[in-house]
């Protein structure tokens, strides 16, 4: 990837970063913490990977974006803004009365959402679901899906995991957000998921670890998975919670809390510079 393309992704993560924060700033409420560490992710998806169309979200023969982790909507909403679903000025109403941006993801009411999510193991499965039915109805569409790491202590993510290998689900591309952190704290002494790489090899997926963050290995990464035929992937992209905020990085109080006025002008004072 040329250097002005990378330069042009990390422009496009940033205000993905700023409007996350925006959102959670004017609700008084939210996850910033998990959405700034998948912000990099989304930016290469909506802007460099999936085949979508914000004129037509509902087009039949576009790429599927599953967020499983969905109370880390701020960074969705913030990435299908960016691209153009709809206007920035909506991402100030995330979470109030009559706002179409609620606290996780609405497929009825928001444009480019592909999924409601919000209970934490359900979204894979649901694009396990869009994968096999692209498989029977013999359409090329890819299907991605991000799930936490806390996310993975779920049973349901492994049964999803048993059926996509099962049907051999080589459309599918699941990305864990490894940022090390949940609401309760690290995730290895919660309820220890790891390690990622030898489970999801066992359960039959063509696993790729990468740094969440660098935009080369994040491009190596997909398009690896598109090339692995026969198995669906996983990408296990080692990430930073709260990331590109230097109060918030690596804070597990972050997960779940909203900046103050004189927080939220350190952070984007941060992030613009």
């Amino acid at each position: 990837m040329k250097l002005s393309r990378i330069n042009e992704l990390k422009d496009i993560a940033r205000n993905i970063r700023l409007g996350a924060l925006e959102g959670v700033y004017n609700a008084k409420s939210g996850h910033p913490g998990g959405s700034l560490s998948i912000a990099d992710i989304l930016a290469y998806l909506y802007f460099e990977e999936m085949n979508v169309d914000p004129k037509n979200p509902k087009w039949e023969d576009r790429d599927r974006f599953v967020l499983s982790k969905g109370h880390t909507a701020p960074a969705l909403y913030a990435a299908l803004a960016e691209k153009g679903f709809f206007d920035k000025s909506q991402l100030k109403t995330l979470r109030k009365v009559d706002s179409f941006l609620q606290g996780h993801p609405d497929m009825k009411n928001t444009p480019g959402v592909d999924m409601s999510t919000g209970s934490l193991g359900m979204g894979i499965s649901a694009a396990c679901g869009m994968a096999l039915s692209a498989k029977v109805d013999g359409k090329n569409y890819r299907v991605y899906t991000i799930v936490g790491d806390g996310e993975s202590e779920e049973g349901q993510v492994w049964e999803a995991s048993m059926f996509a290998s099962h049907y051999k689900l080589d459309n599918l591309c699941v990305i864990i957000d490894f940022n090390g952190l949940q609401i309760d704290g690290p995730v290895t002494e919660v309820m220890n998921p790891t390690p990622f790489d030898k489970k999801l090899e066992a359960f039959g997926y063509n696993v790729i670890t990468i740094d969440g963050h660098d935009f080369e290995q994040i491009e190596a990464a997909f398009e690896a998975a598109k090339a692995c035929k026969g198995k669906p992937t996983a990408i296990i992209s080692k990430s930073v919670k709260g990331k590109g905020v230097s109060f918030m990085e690596n804070n597990v109080s972050w997960h779940g809390s909203a900046p103050n006025a004189e927080q939220f002008e350190q952070a984007k004072a941060e992030l613009n510079a």
